[in-house]
């Protein structure tokens, strides 16, 4: 497809979703689900626009999705608020490790048992597929800063930190592979930089970074009064170009130093509104005319501040719009991409593959490793069943076929691995809606 046509299909997609929004909320599937019918349109099985396979275009591709992760581990990091030592982020850390692990482990066992790949294949879809999607899983997300929902804030802890957990074992698998499955100096060297060292140093990198930057932020703006007119979205970007170059620097992984990032600029707006329960950006919009509560009326309101709350309040309140406008844009463009892709890609195997990491690998393993007193039996099995793949696994497929992953293992693992992920957008789609809705008729019943 030339640059043309990728600017008359995606300007008809948003042109549609515009003008039919008040029918599209109405059907029982999310707007993922119809980006991806979008791009099976334009593939080979409609118009016949697409005519290129994944490892065509896996160098740029990889770029792509890396961008559009990045973006949304930042954006999700922000509306986290709940202090490290809350019980709400319990489930985040089981689901992200544990939950984790044991999905690889499952998926792999599938693979090499089921459907008769080699262990090395095997364990590196198991890995592949490892991560939620903090792209696509917005809707079972937190919605906003103030949002504490113990299912929504585990699903959105996971998303943000197994997006880089599961690098160290796509890694691992690829070295596998490469090395015919024999133990050596590598085995060593990976469990050293890309565990050992590589996980809490992108955490603390991106938290450090984040806070430090965010308390700069706040304090130029509130000194130079200048907090209506400072590029705050050149500042989220600046965040994450940043703390993603400094982690990669010294080893360490950028995708967590992202996510840290955003954790750590709310943070600092934390301490610039003296650790109060509201969020600045919510409190600034509380104390204007209900009539002038935009955020552009906020600006001109806060035009001669000396308060570091409303300071906070803008900064983060147009960050965070700038975040979820880029977010939804990349994610209209990567899924159709996907949808074209999948008349080469699509693998029948997908359906016993996914069926079994969906309905019985990631339940079970929520329901046995989730223990506690802060999730309650129900909101075990939503969080056992949304987990949703997407973006992230899109983004290490075309990472290990960039970096030696080639022959007839490449080929397996596109399609396997393009096919789950176009059939998690299709169930968890579906289901995603019914089910919430449920949860919160429930919720407000008792």
């Amino acid at each position: 497809m030339s640059f043309l046509h990728w600017m008359v299909v995606l300007g008809s997609i948003l042109l549609i979703l515009t003008l039919a929004s008040a029918y599209l909320r109405w059907l029982p599937v999310t707007t993922s689900t119809l980006y991806l019918a979008f791009g099976l349109a334009i593939g080979p099985l409609g118009l016949g626009l697409w005519h290129l396979k994944f490892a065509e275009v896996a160098g740029w591709l990889e770029h792509l999705t890396e961008i559009a992760v990045l973006f949304s581990l930042f954006s999700g990091g922000m509306k986290l608020r709940l202090a490290f030592t809350d019980p709400a982020w319990r489930a985040a850390y089981l689901l992200a490790g544990p939950v984790m692990l044991a999905c690889i482990a499952g998926v792999a066992l599938v693979g090499f048992y089921g459907l008769g790949l080699g262990i090395g294949l095997s364990m590196l879809i198991g890995a592949v597929l490892a991560p939620t999607d903090p792209v696509l899983a917005s809707l079972v997300q937190v919605n906003h800063a103030r949002d504490f929902d113990r299912v929504r804030y585990g699903l959105s802890g996971e998303a943000g930190f197994n997006d880089g957990v599961a690098f160290p074992f796509v890694l691992f698998a690829l070295l596998w592979i490469q090395h015919n499955g024999a133990s050596g100096d590598w085995l060593t060297g990976w469990a050293m930089q890309r565990l050992l060292w590589a996980i809490p140093a992108g955490l603390l990198i991106g938290f450090l970074l984040g806070r430090t930057v965010g308390r700069l932020a706040i304090y130029l703006r509130t000194r130079h009064r200048d907090a209506s007119i400072s590029p705050n979205d050149f500042l989220a970007m600046a965040l994450i170009a940043l703390s993603y170059w400094l982690a990669e620097t010294v080893g360490a992984l950028g995708f967590l130093a992202a996510f840290a990032a955003g954790i750590g600029l709310r943070h600092a707006e934390i301490a610039s509104s003296n650790n109060s329960s509201v969020p600045a950006e919510d409190a600034v919009a509380a104390a204007l005319p209900k009539e002038a509560g935009s955020l552009s009326a906020m600006k001109e309101q806060a035009s001669d501040t000396t308060e570091p709350k409303v300071a906070a309040g803008l900064l983060m309140g147009e960050i965070l719009s700038f975040g979820d406008i880029v977010e939804r844009v990349l994610e209209v463009l990567l899924v159709t991409l996907l949808g074209a892709l999948l008349a080469f890609h699509w693998d029948w195997r997908a359906l016993p593959l996914g069926l079994a990491l969906f309905c019985v690998i990631r339940p079970l393993s929520v329901i046995a490793l989730v223990r506690g007193k802060a999730v309650d039996g129900r909101q075990r099995r939503l969080m056992g069943w949304f987990g949703i793949r997407g973006i992230g696994s899109l983004y290490y497929l075309a990472y290990v076929l960039n970096h030696g992953l080639d022959g007839s293992a490449a080929e397996e693992a596109v399609n396997l691995t393009l096919s789950v992920v176009a059939l998690s957008i299709c169930l968890h789609g579906l289901t995603t809606q019914p089910l919430l809705d449920r949860y919160e008729r429930q919720k407000a019943n008792a």
